[in-house]
């Protein structure tokens, strides 16, 4: 496993804008989600990770929940695909099939959006406000192995918070998951 640096977007900083494909087929970018929704969860995934296989009912919960109040969900997936089959585009078309996602999964091939976000683990969230800035990164929640809410549920807390006008109590936690599979 190779460990490369990242630019690691901080909380309050412009979140860095992008052009992906999606297994819609179509391009993607960040900007255009910012004009039209009050906030934009981006979450690093993957195909293999059972992290995110934990997390899966949790996101699409949280995308039905607040999609009516201005919120949608991106998944990003920037595992490298040579290192790990499961990866490919064609994988995740059917991985989002086979899961029912109700909102977006794009590949970012390069790595590059990935890298500059500084995810370094799947799943990891990021919250961007309507104006391009990260007010939250970091777990979903503190409770991956127990899908009741028995714990902090951090990105939900961050999404209400930020909708209504609040303090994010919690900006940024350690994300907990499998790390990111690089490419060589």
């Amino acid at each position: 496993m190779n460990i490369l640096e990242t630019i690691d977007t901080p909380v309050g900083s412009y979140a860095p804008d992008f052009e992906l494909p999606g297994i819609d087929n179509q391009v993607h970018h960040l900007s255009r989600y910012l004009e039209k929704f009050r906030a934009v969860g981006v979450i690093a995934m993957c195909n293999h990770c059972p992290y995110v296989n934990l997390y899966l009912e949790r996101l699409k919960n949280i995308q039905a929940e607040f999609a009516q109040n201005g919120f949608t969900l991106i998944g990003m997936n920037g595992s490298s695909a040579t290192q790990h089959l499961t990866e490919s585009f064609d994988q995740m078309k059917a991985f989002a099939e086979n899961h029912q996602l109700n909102f977006p999964y794009l590949w970012d091939s390069t790595q590059d959006v990935t890298r500059s976000f500084g995810a370094s683990t799947t799943p990891m969230a990021f919250l961007v406000d309507s104006n391009g800035i990260v007010r939250y990164k970091g777990q979903i929640d503190n409770h991956p192995q127990e899908t009741s809410s028995v714990g902090e549920d951090y990105l939900r807390n961050a999404i209400a918070s930020l909708f209504n006008d609040q303090a994010i109590d919690l900006p940024e936690t350690e994300p907990v998951g499998t790390s990111l599979i690089w490419r060589n």
